[in-house]
Order: C-alpha cells, then sequence, then structure tokens
C-alpha cells in the first residue's frame, strides 16, 4: 500500500500490491495430475449427490400403483385419437422461421450499438445480411409456409 499526498489531500495506492498479488496468483505451478485429481473429485462429488437425491427421490415417494395412476394425463380430458398422431410439418417450419427472424434481432442490435465505429464495410455486410434472410422469407412466403391454417 502506497500513501501520497498532494496539498494536504491523501490517496492510497494498491496497483502495486494488487499487481504482486496477481502475479503470485498466476505463477503459481500446478502440475496436470494435481488438476486432473481436482476434475476427479468433483465429478465424483457431483456424482455422489445426484445418485443421493434419485435414491432418496424412490425412497420417499408414494409406491401405490393403480391403473389410474398409470394411464397418460393430458390436460384431464379423456383421449379422442391416437395421442401418437403426428402433427403437421407446417407447425415445425412456421416455429423455424421465428426462430430464424429472433435470431436476426439478436445479430442486429449488437450491431446497431457500434454501427459508427464498423463504417460502409459494417453496413455492407448487415445488408447483405439481411437481404439473405429477406430472400429466404420470400421463399417461405411464396411457399405457403406463412399460413397458419
Amino acid at each position: 500500500m502506497k500513501v501520497v499526498s498532494c496539498a494536504g489531500i491523501f490517496s492510497v495506492s494498491y496497483r502495486e500490491e494488487r499487481r504482486d498479488l496477481t502475479l503470485g496468483l498466476l505463477q503459481q505451478e500446478m502440475n496436470y495430475g494435481t488438476v486432473y485429481l481436482y476434475v476427479g473429485i468433483f465429478m465424483l462429488l457431483i456424482t455422489g449427490f445426484v445418485a443421493t437425491v434419485l435414491v432418496l427421490a424412490r425412497l420417499i415417494s408414494p409406491s401405490r400403483r393403480s391403473s389410474t395412476k398409470a394411464q397418460n394425463y393430458e390436460t384431464g380430458e379423456t383421449t379422442v385419437t391416437d395421442p401418437w398422431r403426428p402433427f403437421p410439418v407446417r407447425y415445425y417450419v412456421f416455429a423455424l422461421l421465428f426462430l430464424i427472424f429472433d435470431v436476426e434481432a439478436a445479430f442486429l442490435y449488437p450491431w446497431a450499438v457500434i454501427y459508427r465505429e464498423l463504417g460502409v464495410y459494417g453496413f455492407i455486410e448487415m445488408v447483405v445480411f439481411v437481404l439473405i434472410l429477406g430472400v429466404g422469407l420470400v421463399y417461405a412466403w411464396k411457399k405457403g409456409a406463412l399460413k397458419w391454417v
């Protein structure tokens, strides 16, 4: 710690002490065997914890079996059709299109934050990115993928 006085005002500097501490932590020599030992012990502790929780849940859970408990439960209603009937693909395509354009928005925000630093090259790069996504949107629109029903 260093105390500096300048015109009656005291300031304390911890920089040198911090630097020495940081260098000391970085310069500790630890062989790979010790590191692997720590990782192995940590993995054993995690595995033991998970196994203990699973065994305890099995021991304290109610275990009376009945035909009512064995049935599938879906919204409390009796099933009308086969539960393994496949959904139409258009729902998945609609969800994937939403995901694609949601990710586009996630890429546009950081770009907009540093727009001035990127210059013309960054602008052209983003225009190409948006044009590619726009072509994909037009294609999906023409194919009817945006119609919900």
